[in-house]
């Protein structure tokens, strides 16, 4: 296969979206590869670069620990495979989560984004709101962030970069090849986001 295999977590959630978002990103970076629906250690085990999707984080992982996903998708993060994680995806990379109302959640997680993790930090389903948001590390000034029952973290280790805040609250992050989102890129017209993770998936191979 030439090119670069990208594969979207497709067990809930946004997988659509982010594999169409992902396609688009390529086809105007004239990038050459795939991308598609992974669920299987093995579909996981042949990619160069992995999207999580916003979703429910606790299905996700529940579902991903029962097949051996979680275990496969570390053993790649640590290989130095690129992860776009967005709303549950950054959910499920981080070492701890709570939520603002139910307290600390015994949810399965990848562990590997040092950062700690307040669920729908904006509020439920009915305070979705969107938002221009600056990622001028990563050489995006302006995008429009959706938020929904988005979570914002509350704490992030030394190793790990903060791109952008909203109201005080931190809505991105950067740690070695990993990116984490609070809202939902592929819901917007804007690919800028997963545009800069395709390259990075392209330097890395």
């Amino acid at each position: 296969m030439s090119g670069i295999s990208i594969g979207v977590l497709a067990v809930q959630g946004d997988v659509a979206e982010n594999i169409s978002a992902t396609r688009m990103a390529m086809d105007e970076l004239g990038v050459e590869g795939i991308v598609s629906e992974v669920k299987t250690p093995e579909q996981i085990s042949d990619l160069d670069g992995l999207v999580i999707p916003g979703g429910e984080s606790t299905v996700i992982g529940t579902l991903s620990l029962i097949n051996g996903s979680l275990k496969k998708i570390k053993e790649k993060i640590a290989s130095g495979m690129p992860v776009l994680g967005t709303c549950a995806g950054m959910i499920l990379l981080s070492k701890k989560a709570k939520d603002r109302v139910v307290g600390d959640m015994e949810q399965p997680l990848l562990d590997y984004l040092d950062i700690k993790i307040e669920r729908n930090a904006f509020g439920r389903q009915k305070n979705s709101f969107e938002a221009d948001v600056s990622l001028e590390k990563i050489g995006i000034p302006n995008f429009r962030g959706v938020f929904i029952r988005a979570p914002s973290v509350v704490d992030a280790g030394k190793t790990v970069e903060v791109l952008s805040k909203i109201d005080e609250k931190i809505v991105a992050v950067r740690q070695g090849n990993i990116i984490g989102t609070s809202f939902h890129p592929e819901l917007t017209e804007d690919l800028s986001l997963h545009k800069y993770f395709v390259n990075l998936v392209q330097k890395k191979n």
